[in-house]
């Protein structure tokens, strides 16, 4: 009979006592995440494949956004735009549509940028260069490091949210702030050089699970920080145009304050980042999404 999750970290955490300050050592922690990852390892379907495009399309929109609401608009923004030159192809009015629900379309812009860029400069193959992937629009240094251990299985060592998470957990329990310049060395000593794919895979899945079972360690990181409200803010309102406009819909300014039930002077300079951005376009006194 499988153990639950709750089970199973309790017994790995109790067979794996660490050191005199409860701290497992690199060997025991190695084993004690293969251990949880083989009993609970998350289907997913960007694990499925090695395929870079695929892989930086999961990377991306995997940037702030739920799994469960990512695997639901994966398979469909890969129907869509099954590679790298039919999302060069497309504009805003092709793409925004199947990005929406995702939330922060600005990366949808720049996935479509991404596509670009290899298309253009990199003969329609991703690079696998860390330093290189960090240059591409929407992909800081933490993204461009999974998406080449996951596309590549390059073993760099990276952080991210879950990640962080497990190392302090494990490592710094007795500890009432860590920054990631204490966490990256023990990634590095732990990293499974000859599958890092699988490792960090293992590492992000028992960070979602301790999410669940124990208060969350990631407030103790000085890099953690609390997302302001949704409601009401600048973010909500673009969203909000967005939607109007992307069924191919021209409005005017009065129009979008009037339906968002806005300021005028708020949704005007909203409207002008939208147009800066490369999402809408003016003609006359319309808006719409540029086509």
């Amino acid at each position: 009979m499988r153990n639950t999750r709750q089970e199973l970290l309790t017994t790995t955490e109790a067979r794996y006592s660490g050191d005199e300050n409860g701290h497992p050592g690199i060997g025991e922690f190695r084993q004690m995440v293969q251990t949880f990852y083989q009993e609970h390892k998350r289907p997913m379907a960007w694990r499925e494949t090695t395929d870079p495009y695929r892989i930086l399309i999961s990377e991306i929109m995997l940037q702030q956004t739920q799994v469960e609401r990512v695997a639901l608009k994966y398979p469909e923004f890969i129907a869509r735009f099954p590679d790298f030159p039919a999302l060069a192809r497309a504009s805003p009015a092709d793409i925004l549509p199947v990005w929406q629900g995702m939330g922060y379309n600005r990366r949808a812009i720049a996935l479509q940028k991404c596509a670009e860029r290899v298309m253009t400069e990199f003969g329609g193959t991703l690079p696998c260069d860390v330093d290189t992937l960090a240059t591409f629009p929407g992909i800081g240094r933490a993204t461009a490091s999974s998406i080449a251990a996951f596309a590549f299985n390059l073993p760099v060592v990276f952080i991210e949210t879950n990640i962080r998470r497990v190392f302090i957990h494990f490592f710094f329990s007795d500890g009432d702030t860590v920054s990631d310049n204490e966490i990256l060395p023990l990634v590095g000593r732990s990293l499974d050089r000859e599958n890092p794919r699988e490792w960090y895979w293992a590492l992000m899945d028992l960070g979602t699970s301790l999410k669940k079972s124990v208060p969350n360690p990631n407030r103790r990181s000085v890099h953690y920080t609390k997302h302001s409200a949704f409601a009401g803010s600048d973010r909500k309102i673009r969203g909000g145009i967005l939607r109007m406009l992307v069924s191919g819909k021209k409005m005017t300014v009065v129009q979008i304050a009037h339906t968002c039930t806005e300021d005028t002077e708020r949704v005007v300079k909203i409207l002008g980042a939208l147009e800066s951005e490369g999402f809408i376009r003016k003609e006359g006194k319309y808006f719409g999404i540029v086509s």
